[in-house]
């Protein structure tokens, strides 16, 4: 290829020469030059440029050709030429001709320039060993002359080449200093400490550069032929020189460079920067001063500093943007660097006399940052940056122009004044670098808001650098070597990370973003979070030299950045800044942190938390309402000076606040607009995460500084509960339209509930990596949350238990302000918002529970005092017993106290007993100090305090009830305090005598807190009585005796009450469980040497211990048998009494003894004196009723009790004392004369009794015997009246009064007397007099149950005895005769009270029936009148039949007396004649006998009850009647009868005959006048006038024709006539046998029926004779019709039996001159008969006529005819 190349060249160049210059001595050469060509035969072109090489003057014709100045030679030439160069082809020797040709050439066109200039690179590269010296020169200055054509590409070519020729020229001298074999030395140069000799290249080097050095200034070279050298060039080959070949510029190597650095460069640079060139020269400036800065710094001590400082006067004083920017953007480079950084701060920083370049630089910061609040938005709190709105419009101020003057009357100038608003990435940057705009010879425009920006990223280098070089350093040794995930080590726990990706996607951005952080944090194990190192502590640390230059640096210069950083905290900022700027914050707060430099820690804590919380929006949520934004501190006035400008930030206040008047008048300008909302946002959220990370990362060696994490934490927790957590909007830095500022502020606002989330996340993992903590660290985060409680100063009376913190609080360091004060400060305006301090409190109190739960195994591991249990405990007890403290703060700690000790309670479920035992001790210690406060007597009493303490109360005492819930079972120790809390509801009465005393004589005066704590605490006792006596000490078992009594008196909840009682059926049944036999005696309770029930009770060593506990027990509940409130007592007694039942089988005779007079006696007793009480007339009556109750349930119980172990009690040789006492006890409750308490007290003499047994088991003796029948006899119990005046009713008493009876009897009747009887009859029927209806109203059909028990009573008693059958049978008569009284006392008592009697009258007559006819032959009965009253009680109920009105659905009482009395008659009657019956006593009999008879055949039917069946009952009496009269007739007949009463039978039987109600002149005839004899025979044959009124027949007619029968039968003469109906034959039925002895005379029965007859025969013939006189009288007044069917009926029934009567001879006596012997009774009715014969005629009455002409006929024949 090259050979060719030549070949066609040297061609061209010969036909050129010949044609054009007709030069022969070219063209010879260009001949000459291709024939050496041609001649050689290369394989390859390293061998053809071999061969070249060695001919000399194969390049001569291309040396001629450029100095023809020929275009066309030129060009071939260096083609040709270039070509050899790049071959490596020229003759060494012809180098010089070479580069001698090239300069010559250079006048030529563009294209040879270019050509010249792509050659020399080559060509010094190909022969850099030859080319040196004069030769390099000679290339440079080729380089040199094309720089100076006016074509501007050959111009920069130029400048390239001379770059990179130069370029070579150091690399030349790299690898000369590498090969130290050649140590030719060529000169000498000047160096710091004299000259040093150099070899070629270095040489060359020194003088290259110096030259270049001097032409940049402007001066001549020394070397180079060339001059007016560019500056920017000269300053650009420097800057190459020196960027790229460092190493040759130290003072080991190259001394002389280095010299040309100190006297040379440095000076020009620092004086031209200082001079403040152009925008070019500056730009070259800069970057020559920041590479020197960067690497050869420690060649340019002084320079260096000398540069720095003339940077930051630029900066801080300079007015031009760009010049301050470019200022900047070295800085930014010189940050972005640590290790630089910190030589800096060594080389000047740290040494006296030095000047302070970082902590001056730094102040400047401070005051760059604060200079224009407009530019960066400087407000209140951090804002999104606005765009200006004319951005868009490119700059052109025309349009901007005609924007504005659309609004009429602006007069406005350009709009290009306009700048946006903070700093974003947006506009906050420049693509390219001022710094590295080298093509740019004025300055670009960029935003004013660059500087700013450049500020923020040298603070975010600063804290990068810093942390990155100290975090790893502080991870102990044996965890160095763990892998970490790169991205969780670049953003880990200890900094949020900021968001990527531009707004444009920003909310989903954001919120992946955020969930990462959020996985990030939560990936931390806080297992593996030690005590991270303090690097300046390791001593022998390799890196420790740095480590304490870091830590200088942080100490120096943290005011000024903290200054810097607190104002652009409050600056306009992007997402981007902000999150890169809250980083910066954490990792400089964390490296503080880690060095344990505490006051920049604390001041950046103290910020970080303002800003996470600002104030004017804590301040806000206090007030409760909205507000303005609080007005800033004024500016403090500083001195002038940088340091003092910035030591004039240490002030916490100014922190935070931008440095000077002018800036806080534009800050407060610029957003008086803006509404500062009043919660928090987003970005507060973010640096409330990162000052909770920093508390994660620094936890333990924090200190005191841990307040400022917990009360930033708790306002930021009381402004989200004030807002409700609602998201607060991050306000925009302008009114301008910005829509990427309102989508950032979009994603911002749904991006805050994930912000809280991770902030909840991140609060959480700071509790929870206390847990790794020291004890001594522990103990210092536990002062701090327990200083967040708003500890108000206490009122004097409330206790001071606080004990002293042994670590107090580190004091305030000097020059800062107490980290704390303004938190405290806000505070104190709690007075105007009271929910404000209660939320914070709240706060700190769940914080104090949440990192006690976490630290729970801590807390239980070690002592009290070491662990923090006892700062924990001490502060909730303060806090839950402060009167100053609000309630629900109260109520809350008490809550958190209680949750701790259950927590703690379960975590030592599983270790060792003694360390359980000793755990639990605490716990229960903890529940007990928290009450002591509230029990102190001095404590302030006031309404709401005092039910503030009772709801603390009753939270302890419902947290003691759940730990025993969780382990009761295994609790060890801790019982008696247990105990303690449950009893601490009571306390001492300080008033009266309370008379409830134990049996020692202690007195229990006590009385409850609160009714509210009733149960909480009884819940406990509960628990323990029902599943933890097995594990309760022997010694606990007193108290809880004592406990339950305090339950049982209380008189605040009944049902506690109650409840409580039966525990003490339950202690009792495990006490009883521990022993088989009690070993109770008389000792034990009277003991001689003095010893208490209680002391025996409490020695546990006693064999007699439980047996005392028992019987202390029982004493306890026999006390509250004396309780004032009814349901109690009496269910003291059954438990008492059913504590006795359940136990008795292991009672001995003595025990039983003991028992009874120490406890059922003493009951008694108690229960006597409490009725003699209430018995006063000024008792409620409620109460009176309830002690009342309380008595009867006390005898049901002893009387259940004493009957079922009666066996057991008798065995006992005091038995009868006992007994005697007892009934004595029952007298006296009887005395009280209460029905209940009769009604029990004979109940329980009637169980008893019903126990005892009889025959040869028997176990009561007589007197026992005797002792009850005198209790029973005394009286029937009465009922005092009580205020009421009602009357009670006495059923249930009188049935227990004669129920005990029933087991009275039954022992008694071995040995009864008629007395007994007799009196056991008067108080029978005193019961029965004084019984009150009650409930049975209706005892028509059925007894009432006293009846039926006064009835059973009556048929048991024994009839054996002399006397007795009379006695029963009197007062079975009486009983009979109680429902038919009329005017007797008890028919008005009956009447008032409702009661009837009737059932009892009718079972009354059964047994009357059965008593007379068992003892019918007794006569005794008879005799005592005692038959007579019988027979007079069951006629009444006969006699009154219709006329009694109440009907019974059985059968009615007439009724069944009429039976009874004929049965009692058939079985009587025969009696009477045999037996020595007293003549007035049998009369008596036979005048109730008609009576009786009387009362059969007569009835009421005029107004008769409803559901009465006439007829039928009609039947019942003529079959009574019919029965009757076989009892009684003849024997009526008898002379001991009197005649008055056979007339009265047979006047009666006249009445109860009259069919039809006769004429009212004919009463007299069958009633009589005024009481004289009714037969008025006299006025028989009288007419009386007619009557056309039809009567009706009687209702009873058949009865009345049974008289009417039985008329005519008395009347017949049996001998001759028998009455069909009847039919008497002697002797009768009731007729004696003729042989029996009577006191009546024997009589024959037609005697007896002369009697009869006698007596009879006159109301015969006139009942006859008032039909026919009725017939005569009426008839006529009918003409012919027929006479009405009764009466015709009637009529022929009277004259047949008149035609058949053969009537007694002896009945009637004779008429006068007539002799008839059985037909007298038509001859007294003959006038009657004629004269109804004449009537019977005249109205043709056939029927009448026959049977009148009948009697006619049997007349006449009487009389002859």
């Amino acid at each position: 290829m090259t050979t060719q190349l030549l070949s066609t060249e040297l061609t061209n160049l010969i036909q050129e020469s010949k044609r054009k210059h007709n030069d022969l001595r070219q063209a010879c050469a260009a001949e000459k030059s291709l024939e050496e060509l041609k001649t050689i035969r290369a394989a390859n072109e390293g061998q053809l440029a071999a061969e070249l090489s060695q001919k000399v003057n194969f390049v001569n014709p291309f040396i001629i050709a450029c100095g023809t100045r020929n275009a066309k030679f030129t060009g071939i030439a260096i083609v040709c030429l270039s070509r050899l160069i790049l071959a490596t082809a020229l003759p060494r020797s012809k180098l010089s001709p070479v580069l001698e040709a090239l300069r010559e050439a250079t006048s030529a066109g563009l294209d040879v320039q270019l050509k010249i200039l792509q050659a020399l690179p080559t060509l010094l590269q190909n022969y850099s060993r030859e080319i040196q010296g004069d030769l390099l020169v000679t290339a440079l200055n080729i380089c040199f002359i094309l720089q100076t054509t006016k074509n501007g590409v050959v111009n920069n070519t130029s400048a390239a080449t001379l770059q990179q020729l130069v370029m070579t020229v150091f690399e030349k001298v790299t690898v000369e200093d590498k090969s130290a074999s050649d140590g030719t030395f060529v000169g000498d140069a000047p160096a710091g400490d004299g000259d040093v000799k150099l070899r070629v290249a270095s040489m060359d080097a020194y003088r290259i550069f110096k030259d270049i050095c001097l032409m940049t200034e402007n001066q001549r070279p020394e070397y180079l032929r060339f001059t007016g050298l560019p500056q920017t060039f000269g300053l650009e080959l420097i800057e190459s020189v020196l960027s790229q070949h460092a190493a040759i510029f130290t003072e080991t190597r190259h001394p002389e460079q280095a010299h040309i650095l100190r006297t040379t460069v440095m000076p020009f640079v620092i004086g031209a920067l200082a001079a403040k060139p152009n925008f070019a020269i500056s730009v070259r400036l800069a970057r020559i001063l920041y590479t020197l800065l960067r690497k050869h710094l420690d060649v340019l001590p002084s320079e260096g500093g000398e540069a720095l400082d003339t940077l930051t006067q630029l900066l801080d004083q300079d007015a031009s943007p760009w010049r301050r920017a470019l200022c900047m953007e070295v800085f930014r480079g010189i940050f972005s660097e640590p290790p630089l950084l910190r030589r800096i701060f060594v080389l000047y920083d740290s040494k006296e006399g030095e000047k302070d370049i970082l902590r001056n630089l730094t102040a400047t910061f401070v005051r760059v940052s604060t200079e224009k609040p407009v530019v960066i938005g400087l407000g209140h709190q951090s804002t999104i940056p606005v765009a200006n709105p004319y951005a868009s419009m490119g700059g052109s101020t025309d349009q901007a122009m005609l924007e504005a003057s659309g609004v009429t009357g602006i007069i406005s100038g350009s709009v290009g004044d306009s700048h946006s608003t903070g700093i974003s990435s947006q506009w906050s940057t420049v693509r390219v670098a001022c710094i590295d705009q080298l093509d740019k010879t004025e300055p670009p425009p960029f935003p004013e808001s660059y500087v700013y920006a450049l500020t923020l990223s040298c603070i975010t280098s600063l804290s990068e650098g810093l942390a990155k070089f100290i975090l790893p350093l502080t991870v102990a040794s044996d965890s160095r070597s763990r892998k970490r995930n790169p991205k969780q080590a670049e953003t880990g726990r200890e900094s949020p990370a900021p968001f990527e990706g531009d707004d444009n996607n920003g909310l989903k951005t954001i919120v992946e973003r955020t969930a990462t952080i959020s996985t990030i944090e939560r990936s931390g194990s806080f297992k593996k979070n030690p005590v991270p190192l303090n690097p300046l502590a390791v001593k022998d640390h390799p890196l420790h030299a740095e480590v304490e230059i870091c830590a200088a640096i942080i100490d120096e210069c943290w005011p000024a950045i903290l200054a810097t950083c607190s104002t652009f905290l409050y600056a306009a900022l992007d997402s981007e800044y902000y999150h890169g700027l809250v980083r910066a914050f954490q990792k400089f707060a964390h490296v503080a942190g880690l060095l344990h430099l505490a006051t920049p820690r604390d001041a950046f804590l103290t910020t970080l938390g303002k800003a996470a919380v600002p104030p004017n929006v804590f301040s806000a949520c206090l007030n409760t309402g909205p507000s303005k934004p609080a007005a800033p501190s004024p500016a403090v006035e500083m001195p002038n000076s940088i340091l003092g400008n910035a030591r004039g930030l240490l002030s916490v206040d100014n922190l935070v606040t931008p440095v000077g008047a002018a800036g806080e008048r534009q800050r407060q300008a610029s957003f008086d607009a803006n509404n500062i909302p009043q919660t928090l946002n987003t970005r507060n959220l973010l640096c409330l995460r990162a000052l909770l990370n920093l508390g994660i990362a620094l936890g333990p060696t924090l200190s005191a500084s841990w307040s400022i994490i917990l009360e930033t934490l708790q306002q930021a927790d009381f402004v989200l509960f004030s807002t409700g957590k609602s998201p607060g909007r991050t306000p925009m830095a302008g009114k301008g339209p910005d829509p990427r500022a309102e989508n950032e502020a979009a994603s911002l606002l749904a991006n805050f509930s994930t912000e809280i989330r991770a902030v909840e996340t991140a609060a959480s993992r700071l509790f929870e990596s206390t847990v790794d903590f020291p004890n001594d660290a522990f103990v210092e985060v536990v002062d701090a949350i327990c200083s967040l409680l708003d500890q108000q100063p206490e009122a004097p009376s409330e206790p001071s238990s606080r004990p002293q913190s042994s670590p107090s609080l580190t004091p305030p360091i000097h020059g800062l302000r107490t980290p704390t004060g303004q938190h405290r400060r806000l505070l104190s305006i709690s007075s105007i918002a009271p929910t404000g301090p209660s939320q914070e409190d709240q706060f700190a109190l769940a914080k104090i529970g949440e990192l006690a739960a976490i630290n729970i195994e801590r807390l239980l591991t070690y002592p009290p005092n070491v662990s923090g249990w006892t700062r924990i405990i001490t502060e909730l007890v303060n806090t839950l017993s402060s009167v100053a403290m609000p309630v629900q703060i109260r109520s809350r700690a008490g809550d958190i106290l209680v949750q701790l000790t259950l927590d703690a309670a379960k975590a030592v479920g599983g270790v060792d007993d003694e360390t359980r035992s000793r755990v639990q001790l605490r716990l229960l210690e903890a529940l007990r100090d928290s009450l002591l406060p509230l029990q102190r007597e001095d404590r302030a009493a006031s309404v709401a305090t005092h039910s503030t303490d009772i709801d603390i109360h009753k939270i302890i005492l419902e947290g003691l009830k759940s730990l025993l819930d969780d382990c009761g079972d295994s609790l060890l120790s801790g019982w008696e305090i247990t105990f303690e809390v449950i009893g601490s509801i009571f306390i001492q009465r300080r008033f009266g005598n309370d008379p409830a005393q134990d049996a020692s004589g202690q007195s229990f005066p006590l009385t409850t807190r609160s009714s509210k704590l009733i149960r909480s605490a009884f819940n406990s006792l509960q628990l323990i009585c029902s599943d933890f006596l097995g594990s309760l000490p022997k010694s606990c078992f007193l108290i809880l005796v004592d406990t339950l009594y305090k339950f049982c008196s209380q008189d605040d909840d009944l049902n506690i009450a109650l409840t409580t009682v039966t525990f003490f059926w339950v202690l009792s049944d495990f006490l009883s469980g521990r022993s088989k036999l009690l070993p109770i005696t008389d000792s034990l309770v009277d003991d001689s040497n003095g010893v208490s029930l209680v002391e025996k009770a409490s020695n546990a060593e006693d064999a007699s211990s439980d047996a005392a506990l028992w019987m202390l027990l029982l004493l306890r509940l026999t006390t509250v048998t004396t309780d004032e409130r009814l349901d109690l007592r009496n269910s003291a007694i059954q438990t008492l009494l059913r504590i006795f039942d359940a136990y008795g089988d292991r009672l001995g005779p003595e025990a039983w003894s003991v028992s009874i007079k120490s406890v059922i006696f003493k009951l008694l007793s108690s229960i006597e004196k409490e009725l003699e009480v209430v018995a006063k007339a000024d008792t409620d009556e409620k109460i009176r009723h309830d002690w009342y109750d309380t008595a009867v349930v006390v005898l049901n119980g002893i009387s259940s009790l004493l009957a079922d172990y009666l066996d057991v009690l008798t065995a006992h040789p005091t038995f009868n004392s006992y007994w005697q006492q007892l009934l004595g006890h029952f007298a006296s409750l009887l005395d009280f004369q209460v029905l209940e308490i009769s009604t029990a007290t004979f109940k329980a003499l009637a169980q008893m009794l019903s126990q005892s047994q009889t025959g040869t088991k028997q176990n009561f003796n007589k007197t026992t015997i005797d002792l009850a029948w005198d209790l029973w006899s005394r009286s029937v119990p009465v009922s005092k009246a009580g205020n009421t005046g009602k009357i009670r009713d006495n059923q249930n008493c009188l049935l227990a009064y004669v129920g005990a009876l029933r087991d009275v009897y039954r022992l008694i009747q071995a040995d009864l007397t008629v007395d007994r009887i007799r009196r056991m009859l008067t108080l029978l029927r005193e019961v029965m007099q004084v019984a009150t209806p009650g409930a049975y109203v209706a005892d028509i059909d059925h007894l009432t149950p006293l009846q039926g028990q006064v009835l059973e009573v009556i048929k048991m008693l024994r009839t054996d005895l002399p006397g007795a059958p009379s006695a029963l049978i009197s007062q079975t008569s009486e009983f009979i005769s109680l429902a038919f009284l009329e005017e007797h006392d008890l028919s008005n008592q009956r009447s008032a009270q409702k009661r009837t009697y009737v059932a009892m009258s009718k079972a009354s007559m059964s047994i009357l029936q059965s008593l007379i006819v068992t003892h019918a032959s007794d006569v005794k009965i008879y005799s005592d009148g005692a038959f007579f009253t019988a027979l007079t009680a069951l006629s009444r109920p006969i006699v009154l039949k219709y006329g009694f009105p109440i009907i019974t659905k059985t059968e009615q009482p007439w009724k069944q007396s009429t039976t009874s009395a004929l049965v009692i008659l058939e079985a009587t009657l025969p009696q009477l004649q045999k037996l020595e019956i007293n003549r007035s006593n049998l009369q008596d009999i036979w005048e109730m006998i008609v009576t009786i008879a009387n009362g059969i055949i007569s009835a009421d039917c005029d107004a008769p009850p409803d559901r009465v069946n006439i007829l039928e009952d009609q039947d019942f009496d003529i079959t009574s009647f019919l029965k009757l009269c076989e009892l009684i007739i003849p024997s009526l007949g008898a002379e001991v009868v009197a005649d008055k009463t056979r007339k009265v039978f047979a006047e009666n039987l006249f009445r109860m005959s009259i069919i039809h109600s006769p004429a009212p002149e004919e009463s007299s005839l069958i009633y009589g006048n005024g009481g004289s004899d009714v037969v008025g025979l006299s006025n028989l044959y009288k007419s009386r006038r007619g009557r056309t009124i039809d009567p009706p027949p009687a209702k009873r007619e058949k009865m009345c024709y049974i008289c009417v029968d039985e008329l005519f039968a008395l009347v017949a003469n049996q001998s001759e006539a028998i009455t069909p109906q009847i039919t008497v034959q002697p002797p009768t039925p009731g007729f004696p046998p003729p042989n029996a002895s009577s006191n009546m005379s024997l009589e024959s029965p037609h005697a007896l029926r002369v009697r009869l007859a006698r007596t009879t025969a006159p109301y015969l013939i006139l009942r006859s004779a008032l039909t026919l006189r009725a017939y005569i009288a009426d008839q006529p007044l009918r003409g012919r019709m027929p006479q009405p069917l009764s009466q015709r009926i009637e009529l022929k029934r009277v004259l047949e039996r008149l035609v058949e009567l053969k009537s007694e001879p002896d009945a009637i006596p004779d008429t006068p001159n007539v002799e008839s012997e059985s037909r007298k009774h038509l001859l007294r009715l003959y006038p009657l008969l004629v004269s109804a014969t004449r009537v019977a005629g005249t109205s043709a009455d056939e029927g009448v006529l026959r049977l009148l002409n009948e009697a006619l006929e049997v007349v006449g024949s009487e009389l002859g005819v």
